[in-house]
């Protein structure tokens, strides 16, 4: 049993308990501190994703109790990935926040950052639902307070909202763990695939009430119209560099459904045949329909970049919602480039907003913003990315989930329309935003210039800058990433490996 696994989890929640107890009043440690603690758990997650592209399935027992009756944490490839995707997207955050000053607004933040990150990875690993559930109150009460960040009214209006949908998110969660449990008579991931694959057909009523829950409650974390609402106003009115990370909160959403309709409830298991197939895919599409005309209509750069993650999240859950391996490869694809690409766009908007002080992020020409023509640039391959054009890794992910549709049993015209429209509603969205904001901006001779407004400075441009790299390199490596992908999904579907792991002596399954 390596001990390695647990780190993603512990690390980050002694670093937020160190720094609240030691250090809250020095900034400058606690830069350092969630600096280094970041850097060292993507040095880790790139061992543990390493170590299980070897095909081996790690099983961590907490107090050394064996599953079923102990919890357990699991890393094989897809919750690795995950972890590791994470991780980058963290550090990339925190050099941001010290480079633009983020952190000086409001008290605790990167002890708020660090806890974040401990839900998230925690949400990751988990082999059991009960405690998927707990490590989604631990990231969720952190974002809580990373979301009212420097206060203000909006800000705490749209705190209270998130709070309150979330909270019944929450609830309904629980009534969907109750319901399974009182069917199964367990929570743990591998022993639920176990036993719901030997219930009688005929007693399965319950069972297929708990499922459709779940789904559900995964359907609002991951913003499925229409339980999307929460989305624009929580992600729009968050920090830059906070709503930056929550592009990975909704990817939660998405990994613990993928999980289950993998794991726990496959496609061929006969007791919830059909039950997802009939309102997923319909509600994945209208999300991203949704997501995709909000970005034409947005009126502020904030308001734009919160539609253009739903978008993105129609795309991915269309693409799971297939329900098959080709699918799934897809989705995972376009999980990677979707997060980076979200986070990106946040990021510049964050640039956008402070370059121009008071003015904020309303889509008007203005006078131009220092340093202008670099962020114009990056904002317009965030849009390249976001939309889906050629070359960037956002058309390699959309033309995998058009293939993916058309080799899927049942008509792909409805998919392939959705994505291909949107997708060109994106390109007009993004281009109007973009010309107005930056190119427009140089030929309006009344606006005046904002003396305030500080200039982007050299470490959140060398953060965004970072990730752009990355998306610019899923692009070329498109193939070995799609090859890891495949083996990914070839252990998601494979089932037999991770319950022997969980079940059995606890080691590695090759």
């Amino acid at each position: 049993m390596s001990h390695w696994i647990i780190v993603p989890v512990v690390l980050p929640a002694l670093l937020a308990a160190f720094i609240v107890l030691l250090c809250r009043f020095n900034l400058t440690v606690q830069r350092a501190l969630s600096t280094a603690g970041t850097a060292v758990m993507v040095v880790i997650a790139t061992g543990l994703m390493l170590r299980a592209g070897t095909g081996a399935i790690d099983v961590y027992e907490l107090g050394d109790w064996p599953a079923p009756f102990g919890i357990v944490l699991v890393a094989d490839r897809l919750a690795t990935m995950m972890v590791l995707l994470t991780s980058v997207l963290a550090l990339a955050v925190v050099l941001y926040v010290i480079g633009t000053g983020w952190d000086k607004r409001g008290r605790h933040f990167h002890a708020l950052f660090q806890f974040q990150l401990m839900g998230v990875c925690g949400a990751f690993l988990t082999g059991d639902a009960f405690n998927l559930f707990v490590f989604f109150e631990v990231l969720l009460i952190a974002s809580y307070g990373l979301m009212i960040h420097s206060g203000g009214p909006v800000r705490l209006r749209a705190g209270m909202q998130y709070v309150v949908y979330n909270l019944l998110g929450s609830t309904l969660f629980l009534f969907a763990l109750g319901t399974i449990y009182a069917v199964t008579g367990t929570l743990n991931m591998a022993d639920l695939a176990d036993r719901v694959a030997q219930l009688p057909t005929d007693d399965t009523a319950l069972l297929r009430v708990g499922a459709t829950l779940l789904i559900l409650v995964f359907a609002v974390k991951a913003a499925v119209l229409p339980l999307h609402f929460w989305l624009p106003a929580s992600y729009s009115n968050a920090p830059a560099p906070v709503a930056a990370l929550f592009a990975i909160m909704t990817k939660v959403g998405a990994y613990a459904m993928l999980r289950f309709l993998t794991l726990v409830f496959p496609p061929d298991l006969e007791a919830t045949q059909g039950l997802f197939d009939f309102w997923l895919q319909p509600a994945a599409m209208l999300t991203l329909i949704a997501g995709m005309v909000g970005v034409l209509g947005a009126r502020r750069l904030d308001r734009l970049a919160a539609f253009a993650v739903i978008g993105s999240m129609g795309t991915l859950l269309t693409s799971i919602s297939l329900l098959t391996p080709q699918g799934t490869q897809a989705a995972l694809f376009y999980i990677l480039h979707s997060t980076f690409a979200s986070a990106t766009l946040f990021l510049i908007v964050g640039l956008v907003q402070a370059g121009r002080g008071g003015a904020g992020g309303r889509i008007e020409a203005l006078a131009p913003i220092a340093r202008n023509g670099l962020v114009a640039g990056l904002f317009f391959i965030s849009a390249i990315a976001l939309s889906g054009v050629p070359p960037l890794s956002g058309f390699v992910g959309k033309l995998m989930v058009l293939d993916a549709a058309r080799a899927a049993s049942g008509p792909y015209w409805p998919v392939w329309t959705a994505i291909l429209v949107t997708s060109l509603i994106a390109i007009v969205g993004f281009a109007r935003a973009g010309s107005t904001v930056f190119w427009k901006a140089n030929e309006s001779a009344a606006a005046a210039a904002h003396p305030e407004a500080p200039p982007a400075t050299g470490l959140s441009i060398v953060a965004i800058g970072g990730i752009m790299v990355l998306l610019v390199a899923l692009t070329v490596l498109a193939g070995p990433v799609m090859a890891f992908m495949g083996e990914t999904t070839d252990q998601l579907y494979n089932t037999t490996g991770y319950i022997s792991a969980v079940l059995g002596d606890g080691e590695a399954a090759q």
